[in-house]
């Protein structure tokens, strides 16, 4: 990358945009790339401080600011309407997890991003975590993940932490996702597919003081390999690598097809979740609700995927 290149941020209550602008900005770890202006993810979003000199009004305001573009906002039901004006533009758009909690809105920026030639990418940082080598196996006969998610999480559900066991399950079991089963027990969901012909579990814990760990199971023909997936302080830094190649050279890290498959996943488990008597409380996927106040959110560290 040898020219400058200008990068725009929408959102900065999550604990990703610290990650970003010490990237850029601080460790200059994308070369000449830097953040430059910021927009809120909403109109009553108070921006925080992050060094960042220009801050605009509302997300398309960046629209000829900026060479590229980060939708941050943590919640997915929001993500569509942040990203289209800059799919429309062209400019390289890295949507932060989870890609979108409705198929219909993931489905108009796939859209918008081949229509007007646009590289788009969304992923959970866990995609890219070094320890998937050691259980990474070419015929799994069975995948079982595991992660925290609150099904009543203010940010569209069990979509915002959920995405990640699920991507986790669906990059280690590529093919066709079957009809989803959900169970729910004392503080646990249970999610099962066969996927390309891989039976795939993916457990969903309730958080608690001491969230469990992110875990990965796979059989294979004659063993069965496990490992859990600790998140150290550059645990971002492999998927910013990707998006500023993709930046660089236009072809986006993961296939435009897969950044659906973990919306796909989980739609059944978000529609189960939300019907009557289903023992669990969630949030409607499409209520347009504004993030809650900052002294709400959960506190923002290191190892928050």
């Amino acid at each position: 990358m040898s020219a400058a290149v200008r990068i725009g941020l929408v959102g900065t209550e999550s604990s990703h945009v610290d990650h970003l602008v010490r990237y850029c900005n601080a460790e200059h770890r994308a070369g000449p790339a830097r953040v430059v202006a910021v927009a809120p993810a909403t109109p009553d979003e108070q921006v925080r401080d992050l060094g960042i000199d220009r801050v605009v009004g509302a997300p398309e305001e960046l629209l000829g600011l900026v060479d590229a573009v980060v939708i941050a906002d943590r919640d997915a039901r929001r993500h569509a309407g942040q990203a289209l004006p800059f799919l429309t533009a062209g400019l390289p758009t890295l949507v932060d997890k989870p890609f979108a909690a409705d198929l219909a809105d993931g489905e108009a920026m796939l859209a918008a991003a081949r229509r007007h030639g646009a590289p788009l990418t969304s992923y959970s940082a866990l995609r890219w975590h070094p320890a998937l080598a050691t259980v990474t196996r070419p015929e799994p006969r069975a995948v079982v993940t595991t992660g925290p998610a609150d099904p009543a999480s203010p940010y569209a559900g069990i979509h915002f932490y959920g995405t990640h066991p699920v991507e986790l399950a669906l990059l280690l079991a590529p093919g066709e996702i079957g009809p989803v089963q959900v169970a729910t027990g004392d503080g646990i969901v249970v999610a099962h597919a066969v996927v390309g012909g891989t039976a795939v579990t993916v457990q969903f814990v309730a958080p608690a003081e001491q969230p469990v760990p992110f875990h990965v199971q796979v059989t294979g023909a004659a063993e069965v390999v496990g490992t859990a997936l600790e998140l150290g302080p550059d645990y971002l830094h492999p998927g910013l690598d990707a998006f500023f190649a993709m930046v660089r050279t236009g072809t986006p890290p993961v296939r435009l097809d897969d950044l659906l498959r973990p919306v796909r996943f989980l739609a059944p488990v978000a529609h189960h979740l939300a019907a009557p008597g289903s023992g669990t409380a969630s949030t409607p996927v499409r209520t347009p609700d504004p993030v809650p106040p900052r002294n709400t959110a959960p506190p923002r560290n290191a190892a928050q995927p």
